[in-house]
């Protein structure tokens, strides 16, 4: 049964927008408070609520191999995208870190305890660290600034900081809010969604294992350290009495919604349980196309005997299950989703299914360039309001806290126990419904290899979730996994009803090509960072560097 738990989330003016066009979006506080705020706890915590207000929510990622928009190649997928003057993805990082930063200078004024400043402080703080998580991710060396800038102050000039100093500073900001937070259970039912320490131990473990992976792979030293503070953190969490929820589908519905789904280690709330009304389109956007599997992901997912046909590369994987039909021998739209890992259930319509408005008929007409119809996080009744859903949006979830621990595991050492796996991976493929338990002897085997199944579970389980682009960067994969071709459904004339093959582009199978190999390119000796904004360059004195190779 779905429970409503309400949170008034009190928007406030003192710690409101600020100008886009300011150095780095540092920009010193103009007189925004008075001497009426910035005394009691509830002025700490409606100063603090700001902050859940930034949230990016619902949004759509269609940079990886994954899915697909509506529209055409993106530049980010293509290698088509230059440098850019301006660019929210640095901009609005700055101005949720100007919030955490006036927060914690200012709050210091408050006629509270200690203890009631440092609960909100540590909210700020994990709400710093996920702002420069976010630039760090894609920007690598950013300037580092910790405090509220005045109009001179020659931070505003300041040249980016070297990213292990900005993840360390991660860290601290996580460790202070893992002291001072709430645990779990101890968070009153009203203030559901606030963060407690179970929130700053995932973010801790989601950066440690991003940027350990990430030092592996390109042969940095030293990745040992992050990897076992991403085992750390993961165990912390686990110690917190989270369950996965009982339905997977379920997770991405109003059934999921609520303090009593403990998978919910962090969520942005949305609909009644926000006193500004917040609302998304996911269903609509499902239902144009505009998130839209592509064959590549599918591919990934196992049989039901737990076998592969592909790698997490899209590349054949040596060992394959019998129940594979190749490609060229598919008798319908249906066949690739046949004998499945439960999953598929949840990530897509089958052909006949009731899906949007009527039972999914496969075509590109409606908008899905892949002709797969997306079904992860489509709620029927947030459907007929168009652009009014309200189903909350999952930012950490338990699922994600144990592939990362298993992940972890087996990068320090190369090598996972029984044990460590049925405490994580193979706890989620039994709420999958995948009775197939991922040991070391079934690796062995069937001839595969544990870090592909850590990394295909990974893959499958946060599928439309926005990891995969982040992943296959920190993998060092990207370069040769972006550049191929992303597929769709198979055409079936008999199927595809009011769709002609002169109007598609096919494979030698019959295979929907949605993106042609020679249109997608990655360049790895530029690709693996962003581009800095040239504004951001220009407002530093130059002092700001661009990173390699994309000058």
């Amino acid at each position: 049964m779905k429970t409503t738990y309400k949170v008034f989330f009190a928007a406030i003016l003192i710690v409101s927008t600020f100008n886009a066009c300011n150095k780095l979006d540092r920009l010193p506080e103009t007189e925004l408070t008075d001497n009426t705020f910035w005394n009691t706890e509830s002025d700490l915590m409606n100063a603090a609520n700001r902050m859940y207000q930034q949230l990016a929510g619902y949004t759509i990622d269609n940079r990886a191999d994954d899915n697909v928009n509506q529209g055409g190649l993106n530049q980010v997928s293509n290698g088509n995208r230059g440098v850019p003057g301006t660019s929210d993805d640095w901009r609005v990082p700055y101005q949720h870190i100007f919030t955490a930063n006036n927060i914690l200078e200012k709050g210091t004024k408050a006629q509270v305890s200690d203890a009631i400043k440092n609960r909100y402080f540590a909210e700020a703080r994990f709400f710093r660290a996920y702002a420069y998580f976010n630039l760090v991710q894609k920007y690598g060396n950013v300037p580092l600034i910790l405090k509220t800038l005045g109009v001179d102050a020659p931070e505003l000039s300041m040249p980016s900081t070297e990213r292990l100093l900005v993840v360390q500073a991660m860290y601290d900001d996580l460790d202070f809010a893992a002291t001072w937070l709430p645990t779990r259970a101890a968070l009153p039912a009203l203030q559901y969604g606030r963060v407690t320490k179970s929130a700053a131990w995932a973010l801790k473990a989601r950066i440690a294992l991003n940027e350990g992976t990430r030092m592996k792979f390109f042969g940095i030293a030293d990745y040992q350290k992050h990897l076992q503070i991403a085992i750390d953190a993961s165990t912390q969490v686990m110690g917190q009495g989270h369950r996965l929820f009982a339905s997977y589908q379920g997770m991405f519905t109003h059934d999921g919604e609520g303090a009593a789904n403990t998978e919910n280690v962090f969520v942005k709330l949305y609909g009644g349980t926000s006193a500004i009304g917040l609302v998304h389109n996911t269903s609509r956007d499902l239902e144009n196309g505009r998130i839209a599997p592509t064959r590549n992901l599918i591919r990934m997912f196992l049989y039901r005997d737990g076998l592969p046909a592909f790698n997490t590369d899209n590349s054949p994987s040596a060992s394959r299950s019998p129940l594979f039909v190749n490609e060229a021998a598919e008798t319908s739209y249906n066949t690739i989703l046949d004998n499945r890992d439960p999953r598929i259930t949840t990530l897509v319509f089958r052909s006949g299914e009731q899906a949007y408005q009527r039972p999914w008929v496969p075509g590109t007409s409606l908008g899905s360039r892949s002709a797969f119809a997306a079904k992860k996080g489509f709620n029927a009744q947030d459907w007929t309001t168009n652009n009014n859903s309200t189903v909350h949006k999952p930012l950490i979830r338990y699922a994600e806290v144990l592939l990362t621990y298993a992940e972890a595991k087996y990068e320090l050492n190369e090598t996972i126990s029984d044990a460590d796996l049925d405490l994580s991976i193979n706890l989620i493929r039994t709420r999958a419904g995948l009775n197939v338990r991922l040991t070391n002897a079934f690796v062995a085997a069937n001839g595969l290899s544990m870090r592909e199944e850590i990394r295909r579970e990974r893959t499958v389980e946060l599928s439309l979730e926005g990891f995969r682009y982040g992943d296959l960067i920190r993998w060092k994969t990207a370069e040769s996994v972006l550049p191929k071709a992303l597929l769709g459904a198979k055409y079936n004339a008999v199927e595809w009803v009011g769709t002609l093959p002169a109007t598609l582009v096919l494979n030698a199978d019959g295979v929907l090509v949605v993106e042609a190999a020679n249109n997608r390119a990655f360049n790895p000796l530029r690709d693996y960072l962003y581009p800095v904004p040239l504004q951001e360059i220009s407002l530093s004195g130059n002092n700001i560097k661009q990173n390699p190779n994309w000058n």
